[in-house]
């Protein structure tokens, strides 16, 4: 091949390149979410199915503010070896697969009843996923929370106590 052609080919290239790049900016500047889900989609980390699942979601309340619930729910996760695969604090939520191995996506969603009271919401297409990781999820916080109240009761009776 002459050299001209070579070159020919590389500036098509770098311009339509150039012009793909350009096209997915606008789009995703412009707010186009439908084509920032179908790259997450792409490459296995949308929540869109999670969410669009709630109406199914196995929920409960707990007597704690959001961030506690959020950040005690977290660490069971990590502890039951749930892989999180993302993160949104707009959306008040934390994806995760149920293993490494396993990777059924499951979400969690936190909502905000009052200061002292937050529900969370599992989502699944997977029965199996969402009745094991809430299950695991609930009972641990439950355990936990109730633990930690306790504490702060037998807290509370001690300086009651030194007070007098």
């Amino acid at each position: 091949m002459e050299k001209s052609k070579i070159k020919n080919i590389f500036k098509n290239f770098e311009f339509w390149f150039v012009i793909l790049i350009f096209a997915f900016c606008i789009l995703d500047f412009s707010g186009c979410a439908t084509v920032i889900e179908a790259g997450k989609g792409f490459v296995g980390i949308s929540t869109k199915a999670l969410e669009d699942n709630r109406k199914n979601a196995l929920a409960k309340t707990f007597n704690c503010d959001y961030n506690t619930c959020y950040g005690e729910t977290e660490k069971i996760l990590k502890n039951i070896g749930a892989y999180i695969y993302a993160r949104d604090t707009k959306k008040k939520m934390i994806a995760i697969y149920v293993s490494e191995q396993d990777t059924t996506p499951v979400g969690l969603f936190f909502k905000e009843i009052d200061a002292n009271n937050t529900q969370i919401e599992v989502s699944s297409l997977s029965t199996y996923a969402k009745e094991f990781i809430s299950g695991k999820v609930f009972s641990v916080l439950e355990k936990s929370l109730s633990h930690k109240e306790e504490e702060t009761e037998k807290t509370d009776a001690k300086e009651a106590v030194g007070d007098k």
